[in-house]
């Protein structure tokens, strides 16, 4: 969790210009706040890292996916393109907006491949919701190719790839709009918090109004404000907003220290037999929060995992059997089974959920170990796991041959 292992100072400092006004509303009250708006800091601090012309903050990379479907005119009955690998908030937004999953296949970038796009296109897709998993990137210029020809939407959750680029374009800066997780977990984090960026000064608009019940935020009386569409409330506090204004200026060091420290990593494990790596469509832009090895196999992942356990190596995931981040566990997803009733249930045309055919990405999963990186870690901590996880997957290696 790099951002979590750098709070100090920089923080504070934020957190108390907030304290010291007692305003934690992220607009109006301008003669009370002393100058200080740290919701507006901190986006302008996610454009300068990013490139993106537009960034809005809110409450959340779920609330920010959200939006940023709903913004790019994801609605009632559309059939949205979605990954059987991501964490499960993107199946749940693209569910809410009333719109229809269909998951699609996903290689060893950990995304979405163009392939998996083409092939899951019926006459209903409207948009393809992409994911970056795990740090890095999918293949934009093979998924654009496909975009492109069949005319859709691209959204992008780019919730665990902040910081991270495809040939010089941040993720989230490829289709209509993006979003971006500032959760505890993630390189740099709010504590809860999300960005959607976006280069579509409408886009930009509707999302800004969406996230905040409708508020077109013109003028300087909040209660005289226009309402030009409905929405919610999305909206992130100053308190939040300010954490994230620090720990944004802290990605590119993290960047530059895990990238080196994965750097070693991947030298020393690319010695033993059986390891491979997941594939980074353009190592110049990972974030390099994860290093992603593949293994030979499930079973072989399996025993890898029994005896990183038993010399107590933590600090990794197996995806496979996570609850939350890949479709096996997702019964509640498959069956439906919802508090009150959703647009999908009302509709009852959409995929089969129960009888989903998706072997590249179950093959690729099964394989998966991810492992964080830590940018506060010694270089011999990093030398000392690398060994470690070599001799646990030797050790399986030998298992299965015997």
């Amino acid at each position: 969790m790099p951002g979590t292992e750098l709070f100090g100072n920089e923080e504070r400092k934020e957190i108390n210009d907030v304290m010291n006004t007692g305003i934690l509303f992220r607009y109006n009250h301008d003669f009370q706040r002393n100058h200080f708006w740290k919701a507006k800091d901190f986006e302008e601090e996610v454009r300068n890292l990013t490139g993106a012309n537009y960034a809005h903050a809110v409450s959340s990379g779920s609330a920010g996916i959200l939006i940023a479907l709903a913004a790019a005119g994801i609605g009632l009955g559309d059939e949205v393109i979605v990954p059987p690998f991501t964490y499960i908030a993107t199946i749940e937004a693209v569910l809410f907006l009333g719109a229809k999953p269909v998951f699609a296949e996903i290689d060893e970038t950990l995304c979405l491949s163009a392939e998996g796009i083409k092939d899951a296109i019926t006459p209903q897709t409207k948009a393809v919701c992409l994911v970056h998993m795990c740090g890095a990137m999918a293949n934009m210029h093979a998924i654009m190719r496909v975009i492109n020809e069949h005319n859709l939407i691209l959204v992008e959750d780019a919730g665990q790839a902040f910081g991270a680029s495809f040939k010089g374009i941040s993720t989230g800066l490829f289709g209509k709009a993006g979003s971006y997780s500032f959760d505890f977990f993630k390189i740099a984090t709010a504590g809860e918090g999300g960005v959607i960026v976006t280069n579509d000064e409408q886009i930009y608009k509707l999302a800004d109004s969406y996230s905040d019940h409708g508020h077109d935020h013109i003028g300087s009386n909040r209660g005289m404000e226009q309402h030009p569409v409905l929405g919610f409330n999305y909206r992130i506090s100053e308190l939040h907003a300010a954490i994230g204004v620090a720990q944004t200026r802290k990605v590119p060091h993290i960047r530059q220290i895990n990238n080196k420290y994965k750097r070693i990593m991947i030298e020393i494990l690319s010695q033993t037999d059986g390891i491979s790596f997941a594939k980074v469509a353009d190592p110049a832009g990972d974030s390099g929060t994860f290093l992603n090895i593949l293994l030979p196999n499930e079973d072989i992942a399996r025993r890898t995992i029994a005896d990183l356990s038993t010399v107590g190596i933590t600090g990794y995931n197996y995806w496979y059997t996570n609850m939350y981040h890949f479709i096996n566990q997702w019964d509640h997803i498959k069956e439906l089974r919802t508090v009150s009733k959703i647009g999908i249930q009302a509709d009852g045309n959409h995929q089969d959920y129960q009888n989903l055919h998706l072997p590249k990405s179950q093959d690729v999963i099964s394989r998966l170990l991810s492992f964080s990186i830590k940018c506060m870690w010694q270089e011999i901590e990093v030398r000392t796991l690398a060994q470690f996880i070599a001799k646990s997957v030797q050790m399986a290696m030998l298992e299965v041959e015997a």
